[in-house]
């Protein structure tokens, strides 16, 4: 049913392949990425983070790009979605650029408190007559139930906690985490399609999460070596360079003290490669020495990445197995396709 839901809402993604999708990063995933993913069949979302004033002009090319892709807006809407850190995100701003340019689904993030995201969702939902859909990010069991209850999303996102980037500091994996939201949903009879987030991959780890429960799946990583990425190329051959993410990515509040953010609610924290900012803090330099060397490594470029550098690589547990740049399109396609062949080859493996 829930495939059938995807396709219906999301028309230009494939109706009889596994449902990609691609997750927001802030300023990684723009206009160019989003609209490249949907027009693969997946659906793309388009990172708006936390400062909302650019989101207008990112929407803007965005619209351009769909119409160089020759993709149909389906009743009026831009055929991707548009992804939100709530807890420092403006409602007005974003309602002023949804109107302008309305988008097919909107991905909720890190409010303040659950309770917030209502306010968000009753708001964009008669901004575009119900037309925009609602996904919520949720990593734990009784954030689902809550959100499920009170928000009433049309998606709920499960991030397990192999992701990469920010997400809460205690959760459990995908593997543990999502059946028990199914469960919980199910006892509840609760009916909400749900996608799978968190050390996502390729089909392998795609067959997983649909064996689990899920109806589609999120690849955050993975897209980072996506040549739409808007993203330095220090940073993507880090992501290139790093393998066995279980030791070489750490989850911190280290990368945010140093680039001066610090709204995040106080339950979450980033995974990211361990780098020298990261070896410096844990050894005991100050805050203040750390973020002025950060600000040092800002001016070398490229350079500033690396096994010794000092900028953030955001990444999850699976980066080892990002090992070339593909067009956003052919990541897509390449996680259907492996998502079939392993699902067939499961069946048939045990079947009598």
């Amino acid at each position: 049913m829930a495939q059938n839901i995807f396709h219906t809402n999301y028309p230009w993604t494939s109706p009889n392949a596994p449902f990609v999708v691609s997750a927001p990063m802030m300023k990684i995933t723009l206009g160019r990425h989003a609209v490249s993913v949907s027009a693969s069949g997946g659906m793309g979302f388009l990172a708006g983070g936390f400062d909302l004033t650019p989101l207008a002009k990112d929407l803007a090319e965005a619209a351009e790009f769909t119409e160089s892709e020759n993709i149909p807006l389906h009743d009026g809407m831009l055929p991707i979605g548009v992804g939100f850190q709530n807890w420092g995100s403006d409602l007005q701003l974003a309602l002023e650029a949804i109107k302008k340019h309305p988008v097919a689904a909107v991905w909720f993030f890190a409010p303040k408190q659950l309770s917030d995201l209502l306010e968000w969702a009753q708001e964009i939902r008669a901004a575009t007559k119900n037309k925009t859909k609602i996904w919520v990010q949720i990593g734990t069991v009784a954030e689902a139930m809550e959100v499920a209850k009170t928000t009433k999303p049309d998606v709920l996102v499960v991030q397990g906690a192999d992701s990469g980037g920010h997400g809460l500091a205690q959760r459990a994996s995908l593997m543990t985490l999502l059946p028990e939201v199914v469960d919980a949903l199910a006892e509840e009879r609760i009916d909400i399609p749900i996608i799978a987030a968190g050390g996502i991959m390729d089909g392998r780890g795609a067959a997983a999460a649909l064996a689990l429960g899920a109806h589609g799946v999120a690849l955050g990583t993975r897209f980072l070596a996506a040549r739409e990425a808007v993203i330095a190329k220090g940073y993507q051959d880090e992501v290139l360079r790093v393998t066995d993410g279980g030791v070489s990515t750490v989850s911190s509040t280290v990368y945010d003290v140093v680039r001066g953010i610090h709204g995040w609610p106080q339950a979450y924290n980033g995974r990211g490669v361990v780098n020298r900012t990261y070896q410096d803090a844990k050894h005991g330099m100050s805050t203040e020495e750390n973020v002025e060397l950060y600000k040092q490594a800002m001016q070398q470029g490229d350079s500033g990445w690396g096994p010794e550098g000092r900028m953030t690589t955001y990444a999850g547990t699976g980066i080892g197995l990002v090992r070339e740049v593909m067009a956003a399109s052919e990541i897509v396609r390449s996680v259907q396709q492996e998502t079939v062949q392993v699902l067939k080859k499961s069946a048939a493996r045990y079947s009598s």
